[in-house]
């Protein structure tokens, strides 16, 4: 359950304070971790020592002691000498690995709590029980975080967050693929969605620089009750894909900031491919020119003001009214009445949606 790094940087740190070489055994007598060379010669002792019905012992001049799991025999630690101070460093070493174990195995079970919550494994009664049990607030303001830098099983980048985030906060970071990163993040009284596009922000900055120019993060709705994550954690996880098709400029994205991009995504293929062929008449904005295509889009970044829009474009405004023209005699749609806008727009984005859809599925 603890990595042998950790076991490791334990008992290098208690022997700089104490200087008594010490060693951790497993069960079946492979040495984890240890300060000094000669402890692979006493794997056997322990092995003979973990058969006893002793907690600690004296063998061949050293100290050994049992380390437990829930009453399950879990580590032999060894401490080298066999002098007063050796069995005391020893016994507050064990007592360190012990608390170890049960702090990584608290983290374990709060994670595993956190995934089926977010994945919706849990029902209502099992939610607030198991949150008392591992002293979670139930009643706390979340929002629910999904990081994904475009590396699959990214431990480093989940260290770089949780470094970012604070030790002492009440955060969680875990992960339900291999492809993105989840944070359920604990609120203030008067955190607002200004204070969670900074957050999103520092984050980002957490992770290195190659990561960080590839990296996408999208964030849900505040929740106000544990049985929400799970609504905040797919408005997360929508607002990532959805950002992909529509605001790829944005490496962070807003559920709230969706807008219709968010009711697009969810229309099925079949009913796109009809709205297309009715707007277009079996045409696609694909056929549309570079020159006609950045007008279009330059006319809606500008809400439809021909003034602005041909200032913007360096060309005349009769020349903007022309092309204008010109795309409504070959669409049926004139860009300067709001519901003809709307339409357009509209039809572009459904556009953009299904190349996007077909990218995926090849």
């Amino acid at each position: 359950m603890i990595s042998n790094q950790i076991l490791q940087s334990t008992l290098e740190g208690i022997k700089q304070i104490s200087r008594v070489d010490l060693s951790i055994i497993d069960t079946e007598g492979s040495v984890l971790a240890s300060t000094f060379a000669e402890s692979m010669q006493y794997t056997e002792s322990a092995m003979l020592f973990s058969k006893s019905p002793a907690d600690s012992q004296e063998l061949q001049g050293h100290q050994f002691f049992k380390v437990y799991d829930d009453s399950q025999l879990e580590y032999i630690l060894l401490a080298s000498g066999s002098s007063e101070d050796t069995y005391m460093v020893g016994k507050m070493a064990a007592f360190q690995v012990q608390s170890l174990l049960v702090a990584y195995k608290e983290r374990f079970d709060k994670d595993n709590f956190v995934k089926n919550l977010l994945l919706d494994n849990l029902l209502l009664i099992d939610i607030y029980n198991r949150a008392k049990k591992l002293h979670i607030d139930a009643e706390a303001r979340r929002v629910v975080f999904i990081l994904e830098t475009g590396c699959e099983k990214d431990n480093a980048s989940m260290e770089n967050v949780r470094i970012c985030l604070g030790p002492k906060s009440r955060d969680f970071i875990t992960a339900v693929d291999e492809k993105s990163i989840i944070i359920v993040k604990e609120l203030q009284p008067s955190d607002d969605y200004d204070e969670m596009e900074k957050v999103a922000g520092h984050i980002l900055n957490s992770l290195d620089q190659v990561k960080k120019e590839n990296a996408h993060i999208a964030y849900g709705t505040i929740v106000g009750e544990l049985k929400e994550v799970s609504r905040s954690y797919k408005e997360a996880r929508m607002a990532l894909d959805v950002g992909k098709i529509f605001f790829d400029e944005r490496n962070v994205i807003a559920y709230s900031s969706l807008g219709i991009g968010r009711l697009i995504y969810q229309l099925p293929m079949p009913l796109c491919k009809m709205f297309i062929r009715e707007i277009f008449d079996g045409k696609s904005p694909d056929d549309f020119d570079e020159e006609t295509l950045t007008t279009i889009n330059k006319f809606f970044e500008n809400s439809l003001n021909v003034s602005e829009t041909s200032r913007q474009l360096y060309i005349h405004r009769n020349t903007l009214v022309y092309r204008l023209d010109k795309l409504q005699k070959s669409t049926g749609l004139d860009l300067r009445v709001f519901e003809d806008a709307i339409t357009f727009k509209i039809a572009l984005m459904v556009v953009k949606y299904m190349k996007y859809m077909e990218s995926v599925e090849f």
